[in-house]
């Protein structure tokens, strides 16, 4: 390839991992371009308010703080592209990445396309996110203080965020559709230890209520024994059913563990078989499965993008 048609960094996602690693890379006069993904933004970009981000004592609409890091990394010379991987290949160097009909060439390649959360599907629950249903007690469980809320899941992420909630609200309803829990016995005694919390198996969500409102205002329930359809009043609905990462992609090419998430060693490199493979990071929740927070993803984002400027300068660049 012709030395001015090969990129020094390409950066797949757009989110707070990636956008971080496109403001560092670009900084450093590597001109990065962004492959936004299927999310464009990432998680934060259907969140409403964060007030966990350092910086914003007032709090941030989170689409309002993907838009400013994009002008940031915009402003120092990244370019940003509505595009999706299709394939790729980490054989050759340049690496080879195809995007539509089209392949890109990069000798460093950064992969922060996160991770998505496992929804429920209904349409009520989708109008919602934001407003009420979310996938993330440590980010949101503030807003629910003194309210009476919702967990969905049956394993220890469910028993472990009920838990965590029960700080805020005054009654947590764990609502597993199964009628035995997932979760390890340890887990499971501890919710059910706590006085606040209270179960409720063979159980589903039909419809998530106060779409009109844009509040959520309740649950339809039905009894998976029974039939019985009934109203549980809640005014938030935190789903714990699980992430789904992003990885589909590297599969047989990158080291994956047994849920399909990036292996890393020192938190960026990647690996084939245990070995590092040179020039090739991730980054953010594609390979956190612990933190998932927007300023450990950002963390991990400026950790790829030094990593990036150090092994390009190791090799001439």
């Amino acid at each position: 390839m012709p030395e001015n048609m090969t990129h020094d960094v390409v950066i797949l996602g757009s989110g707070c991992a990636g956008l971080t690693a496109a403001i560092y890379s670009a900084r450093s006069n590597l001109k990065p371009l962004v492959l936004e993904g299927h999310e464009p933004g990432g998680q934060l970009s259907i969140t409403t308010l964060v007030e966990n981000f350092p910086g914003w004592p007032e709090g941030v609409q989170g689409p309002e703080l993907i838009e400013n890091m994009k002008k940031q990394a915009v402003r120092f010379g990244a370019t940003l592209r509505l595009a999706h991987l299709s394939s790729i290949d980490l054989t050759k160097r340049p690496f080879a990445l195809t995007v539509g009909d089209e392949t890109i060439h990069t000798r460093t390649l950064i992969i922060a396309s996160g991770a998505s959360a496992r929804w429920l599907n209904l349409p009520s629950e989708q109008a919602l996110i934001g407003h009420g249903v979310t996938s993330c007690a440590t980010c949101d469980g503030f807003f629910a203080k003194g309210k009476e809320i919702a967990v969905i899941g049956g394993g220890d992420t469910a028993m472990e965020e009920a838990l965590f909630l029960t700080r805020f609200a005054t009654k947590v309803t764990i609502i597993n559709r199964s009628e035995k829990f997932r979760a390890s016995k340890i887990m499971l005694d501890r919710a059910m230890a706590h006085p606040n919390i209270k179960f409720l198996s063979s159980t589903t969500v039909e419809e998530v209520l106060g779409v009109e409102e844009k509040d959520v205002k309740g649950l339809r329930l039905k009894n998976q024994v029974s039939g019985e359809q009934y109203t549980l009043p809640v005014s938030f609905m935190f789903l714990a059913i699980g992430h789904i990462p992003n990885a589909l992609a590297f599969k047989g090419i990158l080291d994956l563990d047994p849920d399909g998430y990036i292996l890393t060693q020192h938190n960026v490199f990647t690996t084939l078989n245990g070995q590092i493979i040179p020039g090739v990071f991730a980054c953010g929740d594609i390979q956190d499965r612990r933190y998932r927070q927007a300023i450990t993803a950002a963390g991990s984002g400026c950790m790829a993008a030094l990593e990036v400027e150090k092994y390009l300068e190791e090799h001439g660049r």
